[in-house]
C-alpha cells in the first residue's frame, strides 16, 4: 500500500478537464433525435465579466452543474450553456479611468473568468457561449427592439432623469449616492426632463400578474415580490373641481385615484406632487416663493427618500382650493414630497382619519381630521395613536351613512359615475420600462430621427448598428454618442434626407431579457433563434441565480417571452419552469466599531480575541456577504490551488441548503478535503484486494446473501433512494453529500467481507453517485476501477442507479429502549415482531435488568418498529 498513488487533485483535475474538452463530452446534443420531451435545459444566470470569479459565482454554477450532470445520467439531452452580461457602466468607467477601449477591457475579463470557471470542472457547452457586447449578439437585441416598435410597445416620452450639473450628464440611479450626490463629481444631483425610450410593459401587467400561480416551481417569496411590484389596485378615479378666487368652480379638475372611495367624505385636503404640471398655474402669488423653494428642495431628493416610512412628510400649501364632489366642501390644495408625479395621477386625496401617512401629515400641519368610518358594532374610534385604516361602517357621510365599507365603495363609485365626477378604475404600481441610457457601452437603439418622416426604424438588413470604434470617453458632457457627429449623421432610410441616429443606448436588462433564447440557436445568422430550436429546448427547466434578480430581470424576461409569443416567435408563456434562488456566501468579517474600519483576517493575530493591529481596540466579529472593501472575500483560485476544485464544489454544496446563506469556514473546507481523501483510500484499498468493476467474479448475486452482503446492499440502496430524493424538489445537496458519507462509512465496514458481486455493485454505485458532486475524482477512480472493461470511458456516461426494493427489506430492526424517561439503548429485534413479543424481548434484555434493578415496571408502552418505554 505504500506504493499506492496519492490523491493529488490539481494534477488529475487538469488532466480530466483536458480530456473532456478534447472529447467534446459536454457538447449539446443536436439533430432529429433530440426531442423536446427528452431535453433538459439547466441554466445559471450569466455573470457580468468583472474579471474576478467570487464564491457566489462558484455556488451558482456548481449547483447548476450538479443538476445538469444528474439529468444527463438520467438519460436526458442536456443544454448547459454560459455567456456574459457584458455591457454596462463598470466597463465604461474602467475605460474612462484607464484610457482603454471598453471592448478590450471586457474581452480580457471574459477570457480570465472563462479560465477560472473551467477550473471548476463545469460541464458547460462552451461552443454556445455568447457575450452581449459582441455585435453578433446585440444585432439581435436591436432586431427584437424593432419587434416591440412594430407592435406599438416601444415609444418615446419626456421623463425625469438624474442630472449632474458639473459633468453635464445623465446619471443612472446607481450613480447617485444616499445623499443625492453624483458619485463622480460630488455635485447635488438635479431632476430634469429628457426625451426617453420606454417599453410598454404595463400592457402586459394583468398577464404578468395572473400567470404567477402557474409558476409552481418558483419560490413563493419571489412570486409575492413580483405581485407586489406589479401592484394591481382596484378602486376609483375621482375628480375635484378647482375653485377660482371668487369661490366658483372652474373647468380644471384634479383627478385622484383611490382604493378607498368609501372615505371621500373624510377628505380634508388634496395634495399634488411637486412636479405635477398644474402646480405653477394653481399657485397663488403669495405662496409662489415658498412653493418654488420647496420644489427645488424636493428635486434633489431620491424617490426612496421621499417615500420612506420613517421620514417626516413635508409639504407647502398652494393657496388654492378644490371642491369635494361628494359633499361640496372647499378643500385646500397642497404639494408634498411623499407624492410622486409618475405614480398614479400625481395627486392624492388626504383622509387623515383613515390613512396613517395622511394622519401624520395632517397632525404636522394642523389640518382637520374628519372621521367617517367606525368599527362595526362599536362606538366612534378615538384618534390618539393614529388612523383607523380597516374596513368599517360609514358615519358623517350623508346618504351613505350606515353602509359597510364594501357596500359604500360600490355605491359611491356608482354615484360618481352617474353624476359625472368619477369612475371605477384599476391601476398598477408597475410603470413602463425606461430603457434609454446616455452611455456609450450599451446596445445602440436602432432608430433614425428624420424631420420629415419622424422616427424611422433602421431596416433589418442594415443591422447591427455598431458602436463606433475608439470613441473618446470622458464621462462628461452628455451622451458620448451624441458627441460623435460622424457616427450619428446619416440619411433617412425612407426619404434620403439628412437625419440623425438615436444616440441613447439600451438598458443592459434588454440584453439579459432574452439571452436564454439565444443559447438554443447561437450560430443562427438569419434570426435571433429559430422557432424549432426554442420550442425544442425552452422553457428553461431549471434556472439558478440570486434573489437580487427576483423582480426586474425575471419580470422583464417574462415580459419578453409573452411579447415574442404574441409575435409568433415562440410557443410558450413563461421562460423558466423552475427557479432556485441561492443564498449568499458570507465571509468572516472584522470591524473596528469606533472607527468603522474593516480589518483583514490575515491581520488578526488572535481570532479568539480579535483586536485592531494598530490601535489594539477590540473588533466586532460577524459574517457578511463577501466583499473586497470588507477584506472578507475568499478567492476560489486559492482554494482550488490548495485543495482542488472537487473540494471547493463539495464544500459549497455541503455547508448549507442552496437557498440559505452560507458562512465560509476554512475548517469545513479542510473537512471536505479529508472526506475525498478517505474515498480515495477506500477505493484504493478495494483495488489492492483485487476488486475491479470488470472482474469475472462481479456477476449474479448469490443467494442467500450473507449478513455482510445484506448490510452493504442495504446501505447502497438506501443511499440511492435518499440521494435521488434529495436531487428532486428543493435540491438538498447538503443532505445528499451526508448520505454519501454514510455510504462510504458502511463500505469501509462491510466491503472487506462482502462477496465480489456485492462489493462490485457498491463500488460502482458509490462512484456514480459521487460523479455529479466531485466529477474529477469520480472519473479518476472509475478509470482505475473499471479500466474500460465495460466498454464505457466515463463515469458521467453511466445511467443513474435505481433502487432495488428487496435490498431495503430487513429481517431485524433496531428498537429504542426508554427507561425512566431517557433512552438507555437499542435492541435488534425481528422486523415482524408483535407488541407482546417486543415487550418480552425488552424485559429480558440486559438493558432492562440494569436500569430496573429487578423491579417490574408499572407500565410498558410499545410502539412497534420504533421503541418500548418502561415506566418504573
Amino acid at each position: 500500500m505504500s506504493d499506492a498513488p496519492r490523491y493529488q487533485p490539481q494534477a488529475l483535475e487538469a488532466r480530466w478537464q483536458e480530456r473532456w474538452t478534447a472529447a467534446g463530452q459536454h457538447r449539446t446534443p443536436t439533430g432529429p433525435d433530440v426531442a423536446a420531451s427528452d431535453s433538459y435545459y439547466a441554466l445559471s444566470m450569466f455573470p457580468y465579466p468583472s474579471g474576478n470569479l467570487h464564491m457566489g459565482h462558484v455556488r451558482n454554477y456548481v449547483i447548476t452543474d450538479v443538476v445538469a450532470r444528474v439529468q444527463r445520467m438520467r438519460g436526458k439531452h442536456v443544454l448547459h450553456p454560459m455567456g456574459w452580461d457584458a455591457f454596462g457602466l463598470p466597463a465604461e468607467n474602467a475605460a474612462i479611468e484607464r484610457g482603454i477601449d471598453p471592448g478590450i477591457w471586457t474581452d480580457q475579463n471574459i477570457a480570465s473568468m472563462r479560465a477560472q470557471l473551467q477550473r471548476l470542472g463545469l460541464s458547460i457547452d462552451w461552443d454556445r457561449e455568447v457575450a452581449t457586447c459582441h455585435a453578433d449578439y446585440y444585432r439581435w437585441t436591436q432586431w427584437l427592439f424593432l419587434q416591440f416598435l412594430e407592435a406599438g410597445l416601444a415609444y418615446q416620452k419626456d421623463a425625469t432623469v438624474n442630472w449632474d450639473p458639473i459633468d453635464q450628464t445623465v446619471l443612472a440611479n446607481e450613480q447617485v449616492d444616499s445623499e443625492g450626490r453624483s458619485w463622480r463629481s460630488g455635485a447635488l444631483v438635479e431632476k430634469r426632463k429628457l426625451r426617453q425610450w420606454f417599453l410598454k410593459i404595463t400592457a402586459y401587467a394583468d398577464q404578468l400578474l395572473d400567470d404567477l400561480p402557474k409558476l409552481e416551481g418558483w419560490p413563493e417569496r419571489v412570486r409575492t415580490m413580483q405581485a407586489n411590484w406589479i401592484g394591481r389596485s382596484t378602486g376609483a378615479e375621482l375628480s375635484f373641481p378647482v375653485i377660482d378666487a371668487e369661490g366658483h368652480d372652474t373647468t380644471q379638475r384634479i383627478t385622484v385615484f383611490t382604493t378607498r372611495p368609501d372615505t371621500i367624505f373624510g377628505v380634508s385636503y388634496v395634495v399634488l406632487a411637486p412636479e405635477h404640471p398644474l402646480v405653477t398655474s394653481l399657485t397663488r402669488s403669495e405662496q409662489a416663493i415658498q412653493v418654488e423653494a420647496f420644489c427645488d428642495l424636493v428635486s434633489r431628493q431620491s424617490e426612496q427618500e421621499r417615500t420612506a416610512d420613517d421620514r417626516p412628510k413635508r409639504g407647502v400649501p398652494l393657496g388654492a382650493h378644490v371642491r369635494n364632489p361628494a359633499n361640496g366642501e372647499l378643500i385646500p390644495l397642497w404639494i408634498a414630497d411623499y407624492v410622486l408625479a409618475d405614480y398614479g395621477t400625481g395627486a392624492v386625496m388626504g383622509v387623515p382619519a383613515h390613512d396613517q401617512r395622511d394622519f401624520v401629515f395632517a397632525r404636522q400641519y394642523e389640518l382637520p381630521v374628519r372621521q367617517v368610518l367606525i368599527p362595526a358594532g362599536s362606538d366612534e374610534h378615538a384618534y390618539e395613536g393614529g388612523a383607523w385604516t380597516e374596513a368599517g361602517v360609514l358615519i358623517h357621510s350623508g346618504r351613505f351613512d350606515g353602509l359597510s365599507s364594501s357596500e359604500a365603495k360600490q355605491a359611491i363609485t356608482a354615484a360618481a359615475e352617474q353624476e359625472g365626477w368619477g369612475e371605477a378604475r384599476t391601476t398598477y404600481r408597475l410603470r413602463d420600462w425606461l430603457i434609454s441610457r446616455q452611455r456609450y457601452w450599451g446596445c445602440p437603439i436602432p432608430v433614425i430621427h428624420c424631420e420629415s418622416c419622424g422616427v424611422v426604424p433602421v431596416p433589418a438588413e442594415q443591422l447591427p448598428v455598431e458602436l463606433p470604434q475608439n470613441a473618446s470617453l470622458v464621462g462628461k458632457g452628455g451622451s458620448p454618442l451624441a458627441q460623435l457627429e460622424s457616427w450619428w449623421r446619416v440619411d433617412c432610410p425612407c426619404c434620403g434626407q439628412p437625419a440623425k441616429r438615436e444616440t441613447d443606448t439600451m438598458d443592459t436588462f434588454m440584453c439579459s431579457s432574452w439571452y436564454y433564447l439565444r443559447y438554443s440557436d447561437p450560430q443562427n445568422t438569419a434570426l435571433p433563434f429559430s422557432r424549432e430550436a426554442v420550442d425544442s429546448w425552452l422553457p428553461v427547466d431549471q434556472y439558478v441565480g440570486g434573489i437580487e434578480h427576483a423582480i426586474l430581470h425575471l419580470l422583464y424576461s417574462r415580459f419578453f417571452t409573452k411579447v415574442l409569443r404574441d409575435r409568433g416567435l415562440l410557443g410558450f408563456d413563461e421562460p423558466f419552469t423552475r427557479l432556485l434562488t441561492q443564498g449568499m456566501v458570507q465571509g468572516i468579517t472584522y470591524k473596528n466599531p469606533h472607527s468603522g474600519k474593516y480589518i483583514a483576517p490575515a491581520d488578526v493575530t488572535d481570532p479568539g480575541d480579535p483586536r485592531d493591529p494598530q490601535s489594539g481596540e477590540p473588533l466586532e466579529t460577524f459574517y457578511e456577504k463577501m466583499s473586497k472593501s470588507k477584506y472578507n472575500g475568499v478567492d476560489p483560485a486559492v482554494v482550488i490551488d490548495k485543495y482542488g476544485a472537487d473540494t471547493a464544489r463539495m464544500f459549497i454544496l455541503f455547508k448549507a441548503p442552496p437557498e440559505k446563506d452560507l458562512e465560509w469556514d476554512d475548517a469545513d473546507v479542510e473537512g471536505q478535503f479529508r472526506f475525498l481523501q478517505r474515498l480515495w483510500r477506500l477505493v484504493d484499498s478495494a483495488l489492492a484486494r483485487g476488486l475491479s468493476l470488470g472482474s469475472p467474479e462481479a456477476g449474479t448475486l448469490a443467494e442467500p446473501l450473507s449478513p455482510e452482503d445484506q448490510a452493504l446492499r442495504r446501505a447502497v440502496h438506501t443511499a440511492i433512494a435518499a440521494i435521488s430524493e434529495d436531487l428532486e424538489g428543493d435540491y438538498q445537496f447538503n443532505t445528499a453529500i451526508s448520505e454519501l458519507m454514510k455510504l462510504s462509512n458502511a463500505m469501509g465496514e462491510h466491503l472487506p467481507e462482502a462477496s465480489p458481486p456485492v462489493a462490485t455493485e457498491a463500488l460502482r454505485i458509490l462512484l456514480v453517485l459521487l460523479a455529479p458532486f466531485a466529477p474529477h475524482l469520480a472519473e479518476e477512480l472509475w478509470l482505475r476501477a473499471a479500466a474500460h472493461a465495460d466498454g464505457h470511458s466515463s463515469v458521467h456516461q453511466q445511467a443513474w442507479p435505481t433502487v432495488d426494493a428487496t435490498a431495503l427489506v430487513r429481517d431485524t430492526i433496531p428498537l429504542v429502549i426508554q427507561i425512566k424517561g431517557k433512552v438507555r439503548g437499542n435492541l435488534e429485534v425481528p422486523a415482524d415482531a408483535d407488541k407482546a413479543t417486543l415487550e418480552q424481548l425488552v424485559l429480558d434484555s440486559d438493558i432492562a435488568a440494569k436500569w430496573l434493578e429487578g423491579k417490574a415496571p408499572s407500565r410498558v408502552i410499545v410502539v412497534p418498529g420504533k421503541l418500548v418505554n418502561l415506566v418504573p
